[in-house]
């Protein structure tokens, strides 16, 4: 594959653009190129176009990219295209479409961008991950708190047909979908689905009833065992489980668990040996966030300076020492933990950051890694994106400089009213000595990987304490983007929520690199039809 020919890329329910980010970084865009990418989400769509914009000005016309850079680092400015750049924001607009899959309208834009652009006489490759909220834990346990709901009315259980239709109609040479692992277990009239959807995937032709197809079928592998479906094969012969990627085995910084499919069709089996992940050191939170500038939080009533801030928190910490004194507690790492930082509380000399949060000497952003240290940083950007820390309440700065406390004085963070036993830190919540929320408040340990980044970030801070008690906060944006291994010059638009959602629906663009890798070994190694050989065969490098 090179530079002047790479793989056409579709990607459906693209959200920020997680997958296709890794794709199309790899090999510096030498392997895969980004056709089209599909999203409802408004937002989400506005800042798959301006990553898009970025690529196409980083390949297509350097000269220009200084645009791209002064939008960035610019606050105020309406547009990030100007004369000299306004044939990439063209293509950006083009590629990175707002499309409701599943709708009539949104299904019909989708073929005629398809029928019109996408050159089906050469290998190509579908990714994406249809909406999840109707198969995870959560959404399903919501669910079941609605007496009229009913999973076979729920049109979302049934957005994979959408990604399937094209699979049978366009005949991709791979595909890869995401799901959350919540899917394997997710039922639908009393029946699971995935083995349905394994079923469908790998016989798309029989799944939509379509009697004078090609036939074409397709391999479902696995991207950590040997497991692989094929359609006939018995199901009680695959251990479903293995199609669970745990992003933190192969370099991600959090313990993020997805099922993520390979499918592989039968024109490239001769390079399906190739299908499995190269596992990584484990990455720390520490590592990736500890170098980014510090920040305090705001208090979100009565009013904000640093100084109320400061003496807010320090009270805290004065009170919260007397009270474990007092409590008869024999915690003497707490006692002297809490002593040590209410001595040397310094948390008000810190800003509270910024949509842009100008580059010092003093916080370089670097990690012990080289190789992470050139995935994430951008000498040539002068700010720091999406980095404002969020305000909190008085009760809950209370909470979080306790928990970030107890953190540095046990190496974990505390599990509910058991370890949250000290007045003032119980939350006004009916079950929450029933052990159920026992993670309602949970720090971010500087010495392990995160816990999932999910779209719940958008909602509170609560599961995501920063694990230094000076800025008394949650996670910024760009904190929660670099434990999803966004690089730094990704800029999320809209409001700060409507960031935070973006980042915790995406796929980690780096595991997405690991399996774009994957996928040109397969396509590299793999047979062809006459048709497609001799342009497979121009493409190895």
């Amino acid at each position: 594959m090179n530079c002047n020919n790479p793989l056409q890329v579709v990607d459906l329910f693209a959200g920020p653009g997680g997958l296709g980010e890794g794709f199309s970084s790899l090999n510096e865009g030498r392997s895969f190129e980004v056709l089209v990418s599909a999203e409802m989400d408004p937002f989400a769509r506005s800042t798959l176009r301006l990553r898009a914009f970025y690529r196409a000005l980083k390949k297509n016309n350097p000269a220009a990219l200084d645009d791209y850079y002064y939008y960035c680092e610019t606050g105020g400015v309406s547009q990030p295209w100007t004369s000299n750049s306004a044939k990439e924001w063209q293509h950006a607009d083009r590629e990175a479409r707002q499309i409701k899959l599943g709708s009539p309208e949104g299904n019909a834009e989708l073929d005629r961008i398809l029928e019109s652009s996408l050159d089906t006489s050469k290998p190509w490759v579908l990714i994406g991950g249809p909406p999840c909220q109707a198969y995870s834990i959560v959404g399903r346990a919501r669910n079941k708190g609605n007496a009229q709901y009913k999973a076979e009315d729920d049109h979302r259980h049934f957005l994979y047909r959408e990604y399937l239709r094209i699979i049978q109609s366009k005949r991709p040479a791979i595909f890869v979908m995401e799901n959350v692992k919540g899917i394997l277990s997710s039922k639908v009239s009393g029946t699971q689905i995935f083995p349905q959807i394994l079923q469908d995937l790998a016989d798309p032709d029989a799944a939509l009833g379509i009697k004078d197809g090609c036939g074409a079928k397709y391999k479902i592998c696995s991207l950590v065992s040997d497991d692989i479906y094929e359609s006939g094969m018995s199901l009680e012969s695959i251990d479903f489980s293995n199609f669970i990627i745990r992003a933190e085995d192969y370099g991600i910084p959090q313990g993020r668990h997805r099922v993520i499919l390979i499918g592989v069709s039968e024109d490239y089996l001769d390079g399906i040996n190739e299908h499995k992940l190269a596992t990584a050191e484990p990455v720390t939170v520490g590592d990736v966030i500890g170098n980014l500038p510090p920040l305090r939080s705001t208090l979100s009533r009565g009013g904000d300076t640093p100084d109320k801030w400061c003496s807010e928190v320090f009270n805290h910490l004065d009170t919260l020492y007397a009270d474990l004194i007092s409590s008869g507690v024999k915690d003497l790492n707490l006692e002297m933990k809490l002593k040590i930082f209410r001595d040397s509380f310094s948390g008000g000399r810190l800003n509270n950051g910024g949509l842009r949060v100008r580059k010092t000497s003093s916080w370089s952003g670097k990690t012990k890694s080289n190789e992470l240290n050139s995935w994430f940083t951008d000498d040539r950007l002068s700010v720091w994106l999406n980095h404002e820390a969020r305000s909190h309440m008085s009760a809950d700065l209370k909470r979080y400089v306790y928990a970030s406390v107890f953190a540095q004085a046990h190496q974990l963070s505390p599990k509910g009213h058991r370890e949250f036993n000290l007045p003032g830190l119980a939350p006004h919540h009916k079950n929450w000595e029933s052990g159920k929320f026992s993670d309602r408040f949970r720090v971010q340990l500087d010495h392990q990987y995160a816990s999932t980044i999910t779209s719940h970030i958008s909602k509170d801070g609560h599961y995501f304490i920063h694990y230094d008690p000076n800025q008394c906060r949650s996670l910024t944006v760009r904190e929660a983007a670099r434990l999803q291994t966004f690089p730094d010059n990704y800029f999320f638009l809209g409001n700060r929520t409507q960031q935070f959602h973006q980042v915790g629906n995406a796929v980690p663009p780096l595991l997405a690199s690991k399996i774009a890798k994957v996928v040109e070994r397969i396509i590299k190694g793999g047979t062809s039809s006459a048709k497609t050989s001799e342009a497979v065969a121009s493409m190895i490098i």
